[in-house]
């Protein structure tokens, strides 16, 4: 791609949303009108401005972290990202009084950001393809946003950091541990809630899968009666966010986690773009599609977000 911002004016042009399905469609021809809008490294075309937007209002809605995280457009080659390590001052003064300021330079930590590729595929068979009345662009924005969106998740979650995002539950740059316990009460939910300082509890939020919130809405008092009482989608009065990529209870496991989700950062790093795959499956009368997307993933504050950890 020979000019980025170029090769981004070019996507949002008619001209080359037409050719870009064209090719969508098997006509290979039709990549030789699409050369601005090329990834060199991995032959795949940069989606239409148009689509792209679609493709991400979709993906915001199947990924949870885009709808809880804070998300960066850092599509530069060196970028990186900046965390505040100390507090703002804020106080009051008396007229002529000396104003309070710090003088550290270890205001912020500099965050290397990664480049690390995510890939979506999926197949159509030709008699679709073929149908003039099939709506081709929204069944791929919504398979690729749909596939894109669970592996995204995975990683915002159990990402390792190495060729990929590092998760919230890593073991470095990951949240971190409010709660330690052999033996999951509510208790410990109350103890987890109050270790996130209250900044990050105003717009905090929890994390847990399916098997976890089942354990935490069955648990009862020594009168029978549920402790997690109220709307399922609330906890203490802040959002539950069920996310089946957080581990279940057991040992080692860190299954619960709450805090302010902003602080952690989905940064995408190139434009999501695709190509039609068509030699491999002619004899299955079918076409392939390959999405490709560049992005990583921080979590900036790691006070921000605290996980239970299960001992036993």
């Amino acid at each position: 791609m020979s000019n980025f911002r170029e090769s981004m004016i070019m996507t949002g042009q008619l001209e080359y949303e037409k050719h870009f399905w064209n090719a969508m469609r098997g006509d290979n021809a039709a990549y030789d009108k699409l050369d601005m809008g090329r990834m060199a490294n991995i032959g795949t075309y940069l989606l239409p401005t148009a689509t792209s937007k679609k493709c991400m209002a979709e993906l915001e809605k199947e990924s949870i972290f885009r709808q809880i995280a804070t998300t960066i457009h850092a599509y530069g080659t060196d970028y990186k990202l900046m965390g505040t390590d100390t507090k703002d001052v804020a106080t009051w003064v008396p007229e002529g009084g000396e104003i309070p300021m710090y003088d550290s330079m270890e205001d912020f930590t500099k965050y290397n950001v990664g480049f690390y590729k995510a890939v979506a595929f999926v197949k159509l068979d030709e008699d679709f393809i073929d149908d003039a009345a099939f709506d081709m662009e929204n069944y791929l924005v919504k398979r690729f946003a749909k596939n894109l969106g669970r592996i995204e998740d995975w990683a915002f979650v159990n990402g390792t950091g190495v060729q990929m995002p590092t998760g919230i539950l890593a073991d470095k740059g990951g949240g971190e541990t409010g709660v330690s316990t052999a033996n999951v009460t509510f208790d410990d939910i109350h103890s987890l809630y109050f270790s996130v300082k209250s900044e990050y509890r105003k717009n905090g939020c929890w994390l847990m899968n399916d098997d976890t919130a089942l354990y935490l809405r069955s648990l009862k008092d020594e009168h029978g009666n549920y402790l997690w009482r109220g709307d399922a989608d609330s906890l203490l009065g802040k959002p539950v966010h069920i996310c089946n990529d957080m581990p279940s209870i057991g040992k080692g496991a860190k299954a619960v986690a709450f805090g302010d989700f902003s602080y952690y950062h989905v940064i995408s790093r190139k434009p999501l773009s695709a190509r039609a795959i068509t030699e491999v499956f002619t004899v299955y009368d079918q076409i392939g599609y390959l999405a490709v997307e560049y992005l990583d993933g921080k979590l900036i504050r790691p006070e921000a977000i605290k996980v239970m950890k299960v001992t036993a």
